[in-house]
């Protein structure tokens, strides 16, 4: 069965995937956002001037490898380190770099910049959760690929 094929004949009323998608996805979104407002942050804090994609693609990459990093620990519970960080970084780059892209983009159109406010960091983090969601169900159901 084709991916297009897939996509029209799943079952997209499952509750125990999207359950279990979402937990997933909430842990990578822990991990992602760990790296990406640490970046984000420490520009804001110490006002280097660097542009402003320059800090969302450093954002993007460090919430890439605490995403990693967070996973593998998660993982060791379950294998040996090597197996964990293999499988972490067998992870579905899709996804995480999808989650990473929507929350840098909403933090742009909400604030013209890299900025971190009170007010933008839910929308930020909704943005990330939403945006691979669907895409880590379909992996779950179609595919039964989990990271966990």
């Amino acid at each position: 069965m084709n991916t297009l094929t897939s996509l029209r004949t799943l079952n997209w009323q499952c509750r125990p995937t999207w359950r279990r998608a979402s937990v997933n996805t909430l842990w990578c979104l822990l991990g992602c956002s760990i790296g990406d407002f640490g970046t984000i942050a420490f520009f804001q804090f110490t006002g280097i001037a660097w542009p402003v994609l320059a800090i969302m693609t450093l954002a993007v990459i460090n919430g890439l490898l605490t995403s990693i990093a967070l996973e593998t620990f998660i993982l060791t519970r379950q294998m040996v380190i090597g197996a964990a960080f293999k499988t972490a970084i067998g992870m579905s780059f899709i996804s995480m770099i999808a989650m990473e892209v929507a929350m840098n983009l909403t933090d742009f159109f909400l604030t013209g910049g890299a900025k971190l406010v009170w007010w933008g960091i839910p929308l930020m983090l909704l943005a990330g959760f939403l945006t691979p969601l669907p895409y880590n169900y379909w992996r779950l159901k179609a595919l039964g690929k989990a990271c966990h």
